[in-house]
């Protein structure tokens, strides 16, 4: 397989690391993209742009990032925050009234990105052209009744995230979370990176779809225990209701779902945009552009929720809005925030050694949080830096 692109000196083994996901891990085509101290030093590409055709992947190739998409969401949030008009502690009712039905009048807006809101599920699923229609969207989320009471435990909120940070957005700025993210992420950092793709950029999106690959020696080689594999089998369990919020599954390579603002799992990306966004949350980048003030960086990696997850059946911690370090979703370090898209893409930032991190792929596995191919990744990045 040949590889394209450039790694920066003491980068060498994460090429190494990336030829051999295609070579082991069944890779189709991907891109990695590492920033440290707001400087590229990863810049790597390889195989075709379509799971299942033969035109190569290019530098500019996006793809779906599934729920890496939710590491942007926060950051709109905690940006709304960083300018005084958004308060975390205040109940999201303050901002968006019909929220208060159902018993969710004690809903703060930190449950909402720490995943503690208790509304993971929607009782009647959404159709995808309903799961477009953001006023729908609010207004189911808005209409549910917690499955626990909100605050008191954590579970992830795999697709309600979308209308819960959606309608939040819109109803403190005005502007659709799509929209506020082109204008006040994307366009500043020059990252590319879309929450509703413009259909001038439809041409750079390839196609993905589901691959298998064998584990690499002495790689990730997990079998998924009993209780988790019995709650994804479970059709009335949390799990299978929660990632079923949107039925029937979408078809992520329509482009009328492509062009939807869904903050929790249809964001597109090329490997650099994630990593770049990752890098102005922890730092200037290329000396210029930075986005979250120290103080919200610190914010981000707090701990707000950790222990057993009742939606993902395993132990997770987040922050606000981003997954944590932990056995669920290992990143570089124990200071490490950022969030997985499910069976493929990762974007994280490690404040203590200055990385950022993006990779995206076109094919998906049927891991969660950590694909094997992003954490050899992960691995060949902390060997780099010694």
């Amino acid at each position: 397989m040949d590889v394209h692109g450039t790694v920066a000196d003491g980068f060498e083994p994460v090429r190494e690391a990336f030829a051999a996901n295609f070579a082991l891990l069944g890779e189709r085509g991907a891109a990695l993209a590492v920033y440290r101290d707001g400087h590229r030093v990863v810049d790597l590409w390889a195989g075709t742009k379509d799971v299942d055709g033969t035109a190569p992947w290019e530098r500019g190739t996006a793809q779906v990032v599934r729920s890496a998409t939710k590491g942007v969401a926060a950051a709109v949030l905690l940006l709304l925050h960083q300018r005084g008009e958004l308060d975390l502690d205040a109940p999201v009712g303050e901002y968006w009234p019909q929220y208060k039905a159902a018993g969710k009048e004690r809903t703060l807006v930190r449950h909402l990105l720490a995943h503690r809101a208790g509304v993971p599920v929607l009782d009647r699923p959404l159709t995808p052209q309903e799961a477009a229609d953001p006023d729908l969207g609010a207004a189911a989320v808005a209409a549910q009744v917690p499955v626990w009471e909100p605050g008191t435990d954590h579970g992830y909120h795999a697709q309600t995230y979308s209308w819960l940070t959606g309608e939040l957005v819109r109803r403190v700025t005005g502007r659709g979370v799509g929209r506020w993210i082109a204008e006040e992420i994307a366009a500043p950092l020059g990252a590319d990176l879309w929450l509703g793709l413009p259909e001038a950029e439809q041409g750079r999106v390839g196609r993905v779809g589901p691959v298998e690959g064998a584990e690499a020696a002495g790689g990730l080689k997990v079998r998924p225990k009993r209780a988790v594999s019995e709650a994804y089998a479970d059709p009335d369990s949390l799990t299978r209701r929660a990632f079923a919020a949107i039925t029937p599954l979408p078809d992520e390579n329509d482009p009328a779902y492509q062009a939807a603002a869904l903050p929790a799992s249809n964001g597109i990306a090329t490997a650099d945009g994630l990593a770049r966004f990752y890098a102005s949350l922890i730092g200037e980048v290329d000396g210029g552009t930075r986005l979250f003030a120290p103080a919200t960086t610190e914010l981000a990696r707090a701990e707000q929720s950790a222990g057993p997850d009742r939606v993902l059946v395993v132990g997770t911690r987040f922050g606000a809005g981003y997954m944590l370090h932990g056995s669920a979703s290992p990143l570089l370090a124990a200071g490490s925030f950022g969030h997985p898209g499910r069976g493929g893409a990762l974007g994280f930032a490690d404040p203590e050694s200055g990385v950022a991190f993006g990779y995206v792929t076109n094919g998906f596995r049927k891991s969660v949080t950590a694909d094997p191919r992003a954490q050899t990744l992960v691995r060949a990045v902390r060997s780099a830096l010694g």
